[in-house]
């Protein structure tokens, strides 16, 4: 039974997965989408080091009350750099696949500092030493070139200056770098299918009780 039960959920699973990577919108990057410059990318594996994917997610699903709040809806083709994505579904704290431009970069590093000084409800530990840790550039470039072997374009003039881009900088910078990064780059098209998409449901739905 048990096998048999393997086997259902792995043909389900390959009949699900399989077709998506046929489709241009979640295999190509949405136009705009570059992959991290340095800092970002540091401030990325910050991140994830420090556990913030399991209390926020990054993926604003297709629903009003999540566009409403967040912003547009996620799309696939604005992850297609992301290795491993932080898609997520926990929300201790607010989805921040938008977060990026809402607040300023003193706010975010008072924010990370000491939470409750900004947000006085918050739950969120304080990640002080991040200030205090200098980035280390020794290993960004091989980063860089195992990103590019999985698809991001990074040149070898973006690999070959990328140390200097971290020179004096801290774990505090990196990862404000990376969360002012987080913002909508889909389509204009998209975008406006999307509306187009809502004023015709609105538009159905308009003379029934």
């Amino acid at each position: 039974m048990g096998v048999l039960i393997a086997v259902v959920i792995s043909i389900g699973g390959l009949v699900e997965i399989v077709p998506l990577y046929a489709q241009r919108s979640v295999v190509e990057p949405s136009p705009g989408v570059t992959p991290y410059p340095p800092l970002a990318l540091e401030g990325r594996d910050v991140y994830v080091r420090e556990g913030c994917y399991n209390c926020h997610s990054q993926m604003v699903r297709p629903l009003p009350a999540e566009t409403e709040r967040y912003g547009h809806y996620s799309l696939a083709g604005e992850t297609v750099y992301d290795h491993p994505f932080q898609f997520g579904s926990k929300r201790t704290g607010p989805d921040l696949a938008r977060v990026g431009g809402r607040y300023t970069d003193e706010w975010h590093r008072v924010h990370l500092i000491a939470p409750r000084d900004v947000v006085p409800e918050s739950n969120m530990p304080g990640f002080p030493w991040l200030e205090e840790r200098q980035l280390d550039a020794a290993t960004v470039q091989k980063k860089m070139r195992a990103l590019r072997a999985l698809g991001a374009p990074y040149s070898d003039e973006d690999i070959a200056a990328a140390p200097d881009a971290l020179a004096g900088r801290t774990e505090m910078d990196a990862l404000i770098a990376y969360l002012q990064g987080l913002k909508f780059r889909g389509a204009p098209v998209e975008q406006t299918a999307h509306k187009a998409a809502a004023a015709q449901a609105g538009a159905s739905t308009r003379g029934q009780p």
